[in-house]
């Protein structure tokens, strides 16, 4: 997308009243951060800071552009404004940031963006809406992820419910940070190179009525040495077995079904995984799954699996194995044993978690709505604040306390304990030195900015990085797998408490205090003007 423009009209009218004014060039600094973690949760995962970068890079109007916004703004703008913006850039524009799949909390700067005051506010919009929901997906992801351990595969496929292709491709690429590990999306895959996955819908279960649809019925063994197999008749014969061992009626499995996941074994001999639930679990979906199974296995072939997409998923998939291993003892097919089950089924966060406590034995569980839309909260709320003007801090005081901010340039330091666990995070002035190891160092905590405590970090570890600078990206960026992987060491980081998804034991953020102090002679300076 074309992206100068998608922003608000007023990023504009406020950049005219800057260049009216003259104070266009004026040097100024924007933080974008977030006043409450989601879902009710401990912690976010910061994500949408490539997608920043490019953006930064590629910042410049093309006359279309201006022509447009000339026809927008009232005619009595000069038009020498627009002279003006055929100028700008982000060359003078410089953005520190947390990494990409950084765990953050509330009240911290996540980037910090400085430039010219024109410039810099005509980002706010773009940038949050490049943030806000992408780190949101990938902290509910994370949140499933933590919810289901991390022996279960997770399967993100939600693109036909999310809002928009835009929606969608970012659904599937911040779930894949988040702990997903494969999406059903194809063009996530190839443009993200996010493992893409895929079974059998149960329209093409349902589209089978009888065996003489089946138009190839033939299947080539494996080693490819022999002639052609009858796989139809092969199957069909192991039917019978497998309905004598489940004391099935003859004939009493759906032939539709069986033709159905002969004809998708016959195409995919080596992925052959299919939903069993379209007509009856127990009393065909399976019996004729094991059959094709067995049929395969004659041929030199392994089966992957089932999907189940209703019901008891928990009860049906104990069930489910059983069999499996009656099958894999009566026939000798030890293949019964590794066999996969997937589950979906509108699955979200309640759900997964009541799932998974329960008996169960499944290996992969897709979830599409609860993950894509996250319904318990549909937005982050980062917002973007105006900081420093001029080297001169700038703080919005509310009649809302949570809604004032925290005045000048900071830096973020993480502070450990000595058994490699994060005390808390420390906010100071930018020009502040850094925390002195092995030393007390004198903190107000947010929420509590009365009152002061001592803490003794064995290691500082500074949280911001440079990113952006001189129109140009300042380091290599990390694949979307090692971003993954990130995320996933920064979220363990946290203690168990603080990973809960229900009543997390808060994490702590706090100030210097020569940033405190900032903060107190501000507040009184703004009583007394009033």
């Amino acid at each position: 997308m074309e992206l100068p423009l998608l922003t608000d009209l007023y990023q504009f009218t406020m950049a005219y009243g800057y260049w009216r004014s003259g104070r266009h060039r004026e040097a100024a600094e924007f933080e974008l951060f977030f006043r409450d973690a989601p879902f009710s949760g401990g912690f976010t995962l910061f994500c949408g800071l490539e997608e920043t970068l490019r953006f930064l890079r590629d910042f410049r109007f093309s006359r279309a552009d201006l022509q447009y916004l000339a026809s927008v703004l009232p005619p009595s703008v000069d038009r020498g404004f627009f002279d003006y913006l055929e100028t700008v850039d982000a060359s003078e524009v410089m953005l520190a940031s947390f990494p990409e799949g950084s765990v953050v909390f509330p009240r911290e700067p996540l980037m910090k963006v400085r430039g010219p005051l024109l410039v810099v506010q005509l980002l706010e919009t773009t940038l949050l809406c490049l943030v806000n929901y992408a780190s949101l997906v990938a902290t509910n992801a994370a949140r499933f992820r933590l919810a289901v351990g991390p022996e279960k595969k997770l399967l993100e496929m939600g693109l036909r419910r999310a809002q928009g292709p835009d929606g969608g491709l970012s659904a599937s690429k911040y779930s894949f940070i988040g702990g997903f590990d494969c999406t059903s999306n194809v063009l996530a895959g190839r443009r993200f190179g996010i493992p893409v996955a895929g079974t059998v819908a149960h329209s093409y279960v349902a589209s089978f009525s009888s065996m003489e649809e089946v138009q190839h019925q033939v299947l080539l063994p494996a080693g490819g040495q022999d002639s052609h197999v009858d796989f139809l008749s092969l199957s069909q014969s192991w039917l019978q077995k497998v309905c004598h061992l489940l004391r099935i009626p003859p004939g009493g499995t759906h032939l539709g079904e069986l033709a159905a996941f002969v004809s998708y074994a016959i195409a995919f001999p080596l992925n052959f995984l299919v939903v069993v639930d379209t007509y009856s679990v127990m009393m065909s979906g399976i019996p004729n799954f094991c059959a094709v199974v067995l049929a395969l296995r004659e041929l030199g072939y392994e089966a992957v699996g089932v999907r189940l997409d209703s019901g008891d998923l928990a009860k049906q998939s104990v069930e489910i194995r059983k069999i499996f291993q009656l099958c894999a003892q009566k026939f000798e097919a030890p293949c019964f044993r590794t066999l996969s089950i997937a589950v979906s089924n509108n699955i979200s966060e309640k759900s997964v978690k009541t799932l998974t406590q329960a008996e169960n034995e499944i290996n992969v569980i897709g979830v599409g709505t609860h993950l894509v839309t996250c319904p318990l909260q549909p937005s982050l709320g980062c917002v973007y604040k105006l900081v420093q003007v001029n080297d001169q801090p700038r703080m919005k005081i509310s009649e809302d306390q949570e809604k004032s901010t925290i005045p000048g340039s900071k830096a973020v330091y993480r502070l450990y304990d000595c058994s490699a666990r994060p005390l808390l995070d420390l906010m100071t002035l930018e020009d502040e030195p850094p925390p002195e190891l092995g030393k007390e160092v004198k903190v107000y905590e947010l929420g509590r900015s009365a009152e002061t405590e001592s803490v003794t970090p064995i290691r500082a570890e500074p949280l911001h990085r440079p990113y952006f600078q001189h129109g140009q990206v300042l380091q290599s960026l990390p694949t979307i797998t090692d971003i993954r992987s990130y995320a996933q060491r920064s979220l363990t980081s946290l203690s168990p408490q603080q990973r809960q998804l229900d009543d997390p034991q808060p994490y702590r953020v706090a100030v210097s205090e020569k940033l405190h102090g900032l903060l107190s002679t501000l507040r009184r300076s703004s009583r007394h003007l009033q």
